[in-house]
């Protein structure tokens, strides 16, 4: 007979071939005719223009990782304070450990600067039509001053 564990493996197994039969069914019936208003992008109804690719300012990224890393911080401390009286000083010193721990990588963060967020703003490309994609390393002080210098160039 089947363990516990066998059980949930069958059910697994189970819903993999039902999802895998149902997408190759699916493949099979569907229509396949692809014309360029079906390939196009869908923006709310807008005409897209331009190329999807931008860049993003890392300070976004490295937010997220240091909120899942604080959150996964908090997830451990609620179980632990629960049980706190049962499992005795070792966990106490091992809870200690692990808070200090991401407490240095929190200084860590502060220090190398990636909680300030007064730092300069990303260079963000434009787009002008028949060129493509231009991106513009002055600031708008530095393009000002060379547009009355040479307005041939003008955007």
């Amino acid at each position: 007979m089947l363990s516990e564990f066998g059980y949930v493996l069958l059910f697994i197994i189970t819903g993999s071939l039902f999802v895998g039969v149902a997408l190759f069914v699916s493949k099979l019936i569907r229509p396949d005719r692809p014309n360029a208003t079906k390939l196009m992008t869908y923006e709310c109804g807008e005409v897209p223009f331009g190329d999807a690719r931008v860049q993003f300012n890392n300070r976004f990224y490295i937010i997220g990782l240091m909120f899942l890393i604080f959150e996964v911080e908090i997830l451990l401390l609620f179980p632990w304070a629960v049980v706190f009286k049962e499992v005795g000083w070792f966990a106490f010193i091992a809870m200690f450990v692990f808070v200090f721990l991401i407490f240095i990588g929190f200084i860590y963060e502060l220090g190398k600067g990636h909680l300030k967020w007064d730092i300069p703003a990303p260079i963000i490309p434009g787009y002008t039509k028949g060129v493509g994609v231009i991106i513009n390393r002055n600031s708008s002080k530095e393009t000002d001053t060379a547009q009355k210098i040479n307005p041939v160039h003008q955007h």
